[in-house]
């Protein structure tokens, strides 16, 4: 990762958009094909297949060894986790992250999403992450600082009783599929980077249903909850702009797949 913000010009940013959007094209290809039964591995061929036909590489395959297109990871796993023959079923919440590189820049977005009917607090878990997720949002602005973005996830989620993952963090993005600076998911306001023009970040919470604690995997990738309940996690592309950030990853396709079933 460098050690310095690259900051982007207008023309880098439409092009980390279009990355961006061929990222959420691939979720909503994903998105028709979950359902009990399917295998993990099966969303992975799919993801791949379509970035490559739609002239993208996928940014996670063989990223520091990273063995899949996807990461997917259920229920009480928080990030990282493989693609297997695991057949999804009834009441799994499943995270999916994706990432895409194409003409040279990254584009990168994560979804979680319910198979069948899932219990209550799971529910509550998917719609809070992702309302953490638009208040971060709204404070990635010119003038803030990462604090604002932190402090707004963090106090949404806690206010509901859940836990925020820290050990895990959002990034600069771009040039780069991970770039300064960190983006944490919780912080003190008006601390922190000061958020200027021509930033580009990938706002993620992490949040999980009981303990905020995480373990990490032998693996060396898979994290999951040390209480062994539920994950959500919920990612954007963002510029930072005046008054308002410039969303360049969009869940509209994803949602139009999933609202059809």
């Amino acid at each position: 990762m460098s050690s310095k913000i690259i900051y982007k010009t207008a023309e880098q940013i439409e092009l980390i958009r279009h990355s961006s959007l061929l990222v959420g094209k691939s979720h909503a290809e994903v998105a028709k094909l979950i359902a009990p039964g399917v295998t993990t591995k099966a969303l992975d061929k799919v993801a791949e297949e379509f970035i490559r036909d739609n002239g993208g590489k996928p940014a996670f395959l063989n990223y520091n060894g990273f063995p899949a297109s996807l990461c997917i990871s259920l229920n009480d796993q928080v990030v990282h986790g493989f693609p297997s023959n695991y057949q999804l079923k009834e009441g799994d919440v499943l995270s999916v992250d994706c990432g895409v590189v194409k003409n040279g820049y990254y584009g990168d977005s994560a979804y979680t999403y319910a198979i069948g009917e899932i219990s209550q607090e799971d529910e509550l878990l998917l719609k809070v992450t992702k309302e953490c997720l638009y208040l971060g949002i709204e404070k990635a602005v010119v003038g803030n600082r990462l604090g604002d973005i932190g402090y707004a996830i963090q106090h949404h989620a806690e206010s509901f009783g859940f836990g925020v993952v820290k050990e895990l963090v959002g990034h600069g993005v771009g040039v780069k599929l991970h770039e300064k600076p960190d983006v944490a998911n919780y912080g003190r306001r008006g601390n922190g980077i000061k958020l200027e023009e021509g930033m580009v970040i990938a706002i993620e919470p992490m949040i999980n249903a009981g303990k905020a604690g995480v373990k990490f995997w032998d693996d060396g990738w898979t994290v999951s909850t040390i209480d062994k309940k539920s994950s959500a996690h919920y990612e954007h592309t963002v510029a930072i702009k005046k008054g308002k950030a410039d969303v360049l990853s969009s869940f509209e396709e994803i949602e139009q797949v999933l609202n059809k079933k």
